[in-house]
């Protein structure tokens, strides 16, 4: 097996002509290599429509021809390795899924896009290009602005373009450069012809800055450590491409007063826009404009920015060539290993080269169902949530804490301070039980305040009290599945909603008269578990963020440790004031208020 730790020499390959005075010319690329079977061009100039030169790296067969693209289009840096970026992250990935390695140098690895060394043996062309203030590309850093999707959209007429392609391009990428795939598919671009979403968040105010109108503190973190930390413009400040000696970040070095000048306050941004609105319309895809075919890729345990958007997306895309797979494990490391490339490579065959890589076969809905212990069982079906879903509501009992199949006939009730750990209510399975799909709940509270932030955790304990939790995405004690809602943004989009998805238009706070009780639908991510019998699932519903009650664990790409909710945290406590989000909590059951959870049964025995 190759050494995937040992880069090459920033020496090798061949240099383009000099400018005068030495300097890299304006347009054109930096250098051109051999390796490893491919063709590398560092730093090609592609051109946004307003002039600026964005900059990209173009991996390509040494054969002369034409071949489809793969393209993606992040902030960041296409010249930090995977492995020196993300150390971490990429030793747990090889010691867990060694394949990565194989067949491969890990040398072009970077982080959440496709590995060229799997890819151009394939007949593809692979091309990064940094974001606009990202890398080596120059201009304004505004993430997920109409600019950059212009940017992205530019790019994939740039590359369809180019002699050596075959005038065809797909996206393919993790997180960042999975949600922009949904922003540019919806603008139709002519040479765009099938997208890979792979963990992609689509609505940016409900699966990516404010889940249940909650606001989460993680772009705060996530702008610092991962997106500032390679802005153009660090220069000398910034890390070197260990492939060509180039500077990362740009070759002019700018104070951080000039760095703050050319971003976006992202953390403030999303703050100052506490309800769905413009800022985060233009954020969320035209869903009836997204027709190219999708392959949408989402993870269990991505409770935070990883699951909602893929199973929304396979929903509301209009597109008749689409396709929902869902698996468990790391945020990175299934697209990486055989079971993600295979299933890649046979979607891109299909619609970039037209072969039968046997995709038309390919069930519309493919699951990676969870056990308790581990192990994951596929399930497949024609659509989502599956036909055969038996929606199973558990009435909640506030008398004995309990779970049951039918309603308590007495009313009673039950109350929490938001600074404890609420209440839980639990249901033992007197046989198996297999769950997939969403959840909701509907709840019937008062607070003693003039609002509520309402976090449910749904969990699972095994007969001897030990809780079952999963790899997540990133966090790896992650629960069964969570949901979230203000109590004032309870308001309904009565035309949009189903039982089993509870939609809110979050266009304003509708604030709670303390001691009057409220009837509120909570959305409840998908989930997928098989519960033995003797098993016992939870329900916490609580006043904060879901902990996990063994040790925390940590990834070099984050800022907080991981106690089970991952980075997605909902800590700012500018917009969670205390004497507000603070008070009584009072729950109601049975009666004229049957509070339930509802489950997406599939199969019992």
């Amino acid at each position: 097996m190759p050494d995937r730790l040992t880069l090459p020499s920033i020496n090798a390959g061949t240099q383009p002509p000099q400018a005068a005075g030495g300097a890299v010319p304006e347009s054109g690329l930096f250098r051109r290599d051999v390796a490893g079977g491919m063709l590398i061009e560092w730093d090609v100039a592609v051109p946004a429509g307003d002039g600026l030169l964005l900059r990209g790296d173009v991996f390509r067969p040494v054969t002369a021809g034409r071949y489809p693209v793969l393209l993606s289009y992040g902030p960041y840096a296409k010249g930090l390795p995977f492995q020196l970026g993300y150390p971490s992250a990429w030793q747990a990935m090889l010691a867990t899924y060694p394949e990565v390695g194989h067949h491969s140098t890990g040398r072009y690895q970077n982080w959440e896009v496709v590995d060229p060394e799997k890819w151009v043996p394939e007949g593809y062309v692979c091309v990064r290009v940094d974001a606009r203030g990202s890398g080596r590309s120059p201009g304004y850093l505004d993430p997920f602005s109409a600019r950059e999707i212009d940017d992205l959209h530019e790019c994939i007429e740039w590359a369809a373009g180019q002699p050596w392609s075959t005038g065809r391009v797909g996206l393919n990428g993790i997180s960042y450069y999975a949600m922009n795939q949904w922003l540019v598919a919806a603008r139709q671009p002519p040479a765009l012809a099938a997208i890979c979403v792979w963990e992609g968040s689509a609505d940016w105010y409900r699966d990516a800055t404010h889940h249940g109108g909650i606001r989460t503190t993680f772009w705060d973190d996530w702008y610092d450590m991962q997106v500032t930390s390679v802005q153009h413009g660090l220069g000398e400040r910034g890390p070197r491409n260990p492939h060509t000696g180039q500077l990362v970040c740009g070759d002019q070095t700018l104070t951080d007063d000039e760095l703050a000048a050319n971003r976006v306050e992202l953390a403030d941004m999303i703050r100052s826009h506490p309800f769905e609105d413009d800022y985060h319309r233009q954020r969320t895809p035209a869903w009836e404009h997204v027709i190219v075919p999708v392959l949408s890729a989402g993870n269990w345990g991505g409770q935070g920015l990883h699951l909602r958007g893929n199973t929304t997306g396979f929903e509301r895309a209009a597109s008749a060539h689409k396709w929902l797979e869902m698996h468990g494990d790391t945020h990175w490391s299934l697209f990486y290993a055989d079971y993600g490339l295979q299933l890649q490579q046979r979607f891109f065959g299909r619609f970039l080269k037209d072969i039968d890589t046997g995709w038309d076969q390919q069930p519309r809905v493919q699951l990676q169902v969870r056990h308790v212990e581990g192990r994951f069982g596929t399930r497949t079906a024609q659509a989502w949530p599956l036909p055969d879903t038996q929606w199973t509501p558990l009435y909640l009992s506030a008398t004995d804490r309990t779970l049951r199949t039918e309603p308590p006939g007495d009313a009673a009730s039950i109350s929490y301070r938001v600074a404890a750990e609420g209440i839980t209510f639990a249901y033992v399975c007197p046989h198996d039980v297999e769950i997939a799909g969403p959840l909701a709940a509907k709840l019937y509270l008062e607070s003693a305040t003039t609002d509520a932030d309402i976090f449910l955790v749904v969990r699972a304990q095994a007969p001897d009290g030990e809780e079952i939790v999963f790899q997540g995405a990133l966090d790896p004690h992650t629960p069964i599945a969570q949901g979230w809602l203000r109590a004032s943004h309870r308001a309904l989009d009565e035309q949009s909603s189903r039982p089993y998805k509870p939609v809110h238009p979050h266009h304003r706070a509708d604030p709670l008269r303390p001691g009057q009780i409220y009837e509120l639908d909570i959305e409840i991510l998908p989930t997928s578990l098989v519960l033995p019998a003797g098993y016992t699932l939870l329900l916490s519903v609580q006043g904060g963020d879901y902990v996990y009650p063994g040790p925390a664990a940590a990834l070099s790409n984050l800022k907080n440790p991981l106690t089970g909710c991952g980075p997605f945290l909902h800590d700012d406590p500018g917009v969670r004031p205390a004497g507000i989000y603070d008070g009584t909590v009072t729950l109601h059951s049975g009666g004229a208020y049957p509070s339930y959870l509802l489950l997406p049964v599939l199969s019992t025995t």
